[in-house]
């Protein structure tokens, strides 16, 4: 039985409405990222605890907090984006999410991701440390342009960091809009450490973003591997069908509804069950 989540805060600024068309979706679970246009990680006390009081009304729970850690550039400052993850931590176990998702920072365009390794290495060590004192798993995303945008460097991070505190969540579009075939030339040697599905699709003409199995992103394909790998997890839908930017994606109550009707549709067609 695989469990669905999805960015709750592409159906709408407000959280109410956000937890009405999850919940009217039969999903039990959200991936929190903003509310009431402000990102998690910026909400006050009492933000926070409406949060809270709104999926206890409605019967939600929490996959993952969707940070925006790492979501710098690596020649930035570091010491109040640690503070900052410290605090993710803190909103992460208020909302009993057992997962935070991160990055692994911008690098210059046109520079040698090589000659910023040790230093994204260092990073990713030191929030990792915050997620192993707090017994919470940090998630890596394969945004493009940041260090871990292609599977090779996917890889390099979790072997170089050498904790179960850091795993990978698998966006199929992203690793699209870097150019890579997603099941074809990351899904063998990243599978181990995947643990978290992003359900994004994306085509290689020109990166847009498209309900999944309808693009390149090998959904497909990818879902069939995972059931035979006996792959037991979240799958958190991130449609991005309207509108995407630096901090996330909006698609609307309807399109939300496209998205989980698209992705269902090939949960349905391989027969595999999903609550």
């Amino acid at each position: 039985m695989w469990t669905l989540s999805g960015f709750s805060d592409e159906i709408s600024p407000d959280f109410t409405e956000q937890c009405e068309v999850v919940s009217g979706l039969g999903m039990r679970y959200v991936e929190v990222r903003s509310a009431w246009d402000v990102n998690i990680l910026d909400l006050t006390p009492d933000q926070l605890d409406t949060i809270k009081k709104t999926l206890s009304t409605y019967g939600l729970k929490v996959s993952s907090i969707g940070s925006p850690i790492g979501k710098i550039a690596v020649t930035d400052d570091f010491a109040p984006h640690l503070d900052r993850m410290r605090h993710a931590a803190d909103v992460a176990k208020l909302l009993e999410a057992p997962y935070v998702r991160i990055f692994s920072f911008f690098l210059p365009r046109g520079d040698d991701p090589a000659g910023h390794r040790a230093e994204v290495i260092d990073r990713m060590r030191a929030l990792v440390r915050v997620a192993e004192e707090a017994d919470l798993i940090l998630l890596h995303e394969n945004e493009k342009h940041i260090y871990g945008d292609v599977p090779s460097r996917c890889l390099d991070l979790i072997r170089s960091v050498g904790s179960p505190y850091l795993r990978l969540a698998w966006d199929p579009a992203n690793f699209v809009q870097v150019g890579v075939r997603p099941y074809t030339d990351a899904y063998a040697q990243l599978r181990p450490h995947v643990e978290y599905v992003q359900i994004k699709d994306a085509l290689f003409a020109d990166g847009s973003v498209v309900p999944a199995g309808q693009g390149d992103g090998e959904v497909a394909a990818t879902i069939r591997a995972l059931r035979h790998d006996g792959f037991d997890g979240f799958f958190s839908l991130e449609p991005h069908l309207a509108a995407g930017h630096a901090t996330g994606g909006f698609s609307g109550p309807e399109l939300f509804t496209t998205a989980w009707r698209a992705f269902t549709g090939l949960l349905d067609t391989e027969e595999i069950e999903y609550a």
